[in-house]
């Protein structure tokens, strides 16, 4: 058989994954944060982009405009990308929200001006936080007290104490780098141990309490020999302790008692680095007619696509520079287009979680039901890798407090008769109570708790308790019971 070329004409399908399509996606994963500063980078790319104040109504040079990206776009825009963005539908009318005797969550403390009738702006002084840092303060002190190399070495050794106060380093290798006597840094060092807070610069828990102990001269040998045996203090073998510091119960107590007073972690005082604030992205609300559910466009900018520049620009324009114009203006449309159609998607996504887990809204934790993505995506008609990208990142802010999107998807624990199924949120919860309120001489097993939770038509196995227990950062029953002990 001879080899030979030839033509042949196929007809095929694919999935063509588009750097438009690729960026919506890239969006609908991004948390409002997140988002702004992409949008701030976009505004930077295209000239074309502009925003507008809060107060502004979008008709400026008769652009279009999206406001935090939370309203639809303008007619004007092409009719191509709405085709191609938004084939779910749906509208801001789908709330039935009366916002004339509704009022939704302030975005920005800048909402709250005029509101008091006083007259008075507000202070934003009293935002501020005024207490400086723990190496801030412990800097102040290194130039009260030390001077010359003794002052350099200080500095090195106070940039090496963690939030906590310990000094997270090794002296015979900091002394190697630093190319100064062992002997003072050790001199230095212990002059930092003298700083304030009480207890700062210690390089383990053992030295830190020690310090503390003996600014409160209470460093004798008992409490010394007490210190160097935390761990016997952490299991709670008292007899043991009172063998080895040669004491009785009452001085034994008392040594107790004094060393709960002592912190464990000094340089807490001044706050460390802070978790960084979390940002709602959704706002809901329980009205009149029922949930509203409202997007946070406090932290996005108020989009314009401005057509009069497009017009200004294109004039005269060589037919590269009008190629060019073209494509901003096509990439401009696009966003705006985008946008809306990503706060229309976490709308839908969010309704459809409210009202599956209405129960958890109106009464508490104990009524959150099972949920999965799959249970949304089918509600909405939509994929369920859609509804994930929707949760990811994303935070609700409700009567109740704020919680993740994804804190309402949990699995279910099914009921003795087999008839119905209550979350797993709903039975830590019920853990999480029973611990808490169980006393020091009756501390629960974790068979007796699954055992209270089977009568209480849950079913759960031992070691279900067990692992929930663990998450939730509980110890053991004989872990909890030396705690107890411990506490008095």
């Amino acid at each position: 058989m001879a080899l030979g070329p030839r033509l042949d004409l196929r007809q095929s399908q694919s999935l063509v994954m588009t750097p438009q399509l690729q960026q919506a996606i890239k969006l609908l994963a991004l948390s409002n944060l997140e988002l702004e500063a992409y949008l701030a980078e976009a505004l930077e790319g295209n000239p074309l982009l502009d925003t507008a104040s809060a107060d502004s109504d979008g008709s400026a040079g008769d652009p279009d405009s999206v406001p935090g990206g939370d309203a639809p776009a303008a007619e004007a825009a092409s009719l191509d990308a709405d085709q191609a963005l938004s084939a779910d539908g749906g509208t801001a009318n789908d709330l039935d929200v009366d916002l004339t005797a509704d009022s939704f969550h302030h975005d920005s403390a800048s909402d709250n001006i005029g509101l008091s009738g006083s007259g008075e702006d507000i202070d934003f002084d009293s935002f501020a936080d005024h207490d400086g840092t723990l190496h801030d303060h412990l800097l102040a002190q290194v130039g009260e007290r030390f001077s010359g190399i003794e002052a350099i070495v200080a500095g090195q050794l106070v940039a090496l104490i963690d939030e906590a106060g310990y000094l997270r380093a090794d002296l015979n290798e900091l002394a190697a780098q630093l190319g100064v006597p062992l002997a003072l840094l050790e001199d230095v060092l212990a002059g930092i141990q003298c700083f304030d807070p009480s207890g700062v610069g210690g390089r383990d828990l053992a030295e830190c309490i020690a310090i503390q102990a003996r600014e409160a001269d209470r460093y004798d040998p008992a409490m010394a020999t007490m210190i160097a045996h935390l761990e016997l203090v952490a299991k709670g073998a008292f007899p043991q302790l009172k063998r080895i510091c040669g004491v009785d119960d009452e001085d034994l107590a008392d040594m107790i008692r004094e060393l709960r007073g002592y912190d464990p972690k000094p340089g807490l005082k001044f706050g460390g680095d802070g978790a960084p604030a979390v940002v709602p992205d959704l706002y809901i609300r329980q009205t009149a007619k029922g949930w509203a559910v409202e997007i946070n466009s406090g932290t996005l900018p108020r989009l314009l696509v401005n057509r009069r520049y497009y017009t200004e620009l294109a004039q005269g324009a060589a037919a590269k520079s009008k190629a060019w114009l073209s494509e901003q203006l096509a990439g401009a449309n696009w966003l705006v287009r985008a946008l809306d159609q990503r706060q229309r998607t976490i709308v839908k996504v969010a309704s459809a979680i409210v009202k599956q887990q209405e129960g958890f809204f109106l009464h508490g934790v104990a009524h959150m039901r099972p949920l999965t993505l799959r249970q949304v995506a089918e509600e909405i008609g939509m994929h369920e890798s859609t509804v994930s990208r929707v949760t990811s990142n994303k935070y609700l802010s409700c009567a109740r407090g704020l919680f993740e999107l994804k804190y309402f998807f949990s699995s279910g624990i099914s009921a003795v008769e087999g008839e119905g199924a209550v979350s797993a949120e709903a039975v830590k919860s019920r853990i999480k109570a029973m611990i808490e309120a169980e006393d020091g001489k009756a501390i629960l097993s974790d068979e007796t708790i699954a055992q209270k939770l089977s009568a209480e038509g849950h079913d759960i196995a031992r070691r279900t308790v067990v692992k929930y227990r663990e998450a939730m950062g509980y110890g053991s029953s004989v872990q909890r019971r030396r705690q107890k002990a411990l506490a008095g």
